[in-house]
């Protein structure tokens, strides 16, 4: 089984369980599967175009209204299969995935500083009444630390930056903490996506 044939598979545990309504259910969940597996393809013909969709897939992923509709993860792990298998550089690739997250927490955090609690009331977020308190009470408790922590944790990435917003923590010691862990978070799932490939591919070969 090859490197590439790999990245595929990593498409096909997209998760459909974060969608509600009209999206959820088998026929949605073909739907992102093939979104996943289009970009999979895409990267491997075109690798220049690597790093921005790297970097469009990550900013979705970290800002907080797209992230709940469109989960990216799943096609980032995809692409970092095919990292080294089709000769594609994981730095520029990183670093792409890094500020995208960077960016989409950013944008997150200014829509909490500018609009408070009514950004409740902004849809999607208006469909998940139970995610922005959470965010709130995990900022209190964690304080700074919870923008690095939150950005391993699904909801909480998508909470957290605005839960900070609305608090108006600290804009510097929030960007410090964002944009670490936005490159530690990029550099994982990529890294995650080619080492389980190798993994994989070696096991295959074995057996």
């Amino acid at each position: 089984m090859s490197r590439k044939r790999l990245a595929y598979l990593f498409a096909d545990i997209w998760p459909a369980e974060r969608f509600n309504g009209p999206i959820r259910g088998g026929k949605a969940f073909k739907t992102m599967e093939d979104f996943a597996r289009a970009l999979a393809d895409f990267v491997r013909d075109h690798q220049a175009w690597a790093a921005p969709i790297v970097l469009l897939l990550a900013f979705g992923e970290s800002l907080a209204f797209i992230s709940l509709l469109i989960p990216a993860w799943g096609a980032l792990i995809a692409i970092g299969a095919l990292i080294g298998a089709s000769g594609i550089s994981f730095w520029p690739v990183w670093i792409a995935g890094g500020i995208g997250a960077a960016l989409g927490d950013w944008v997150s955090y200014w829509f909490g500083f500018r609009y408070k609690e009514q950004v409740a009331q902004i849809w999607p977020l208006s469909r998940h009444p139970e995610i922005l308190p959470r965010g709130e009470a995990f900022v209190k408790n964690w304080g700074v630390p919870s923008i690095f922590i939150g950005r391993f944790f699904g909801p909480l990435r998508a909470s957290v930056p605005l839960a900070a917003g609305i608090f108006e923590m600290s804009y510097w010691p929030f960007q410090i903490a964002n944009f670490v862990s936005a490159l530690v978070w990029s550099a994982a799932l990529l890294l995650f996506g080619d080492v389980i490939a190798q993994i994989a591919e070696w096991l295959w070969r074995a057996v």
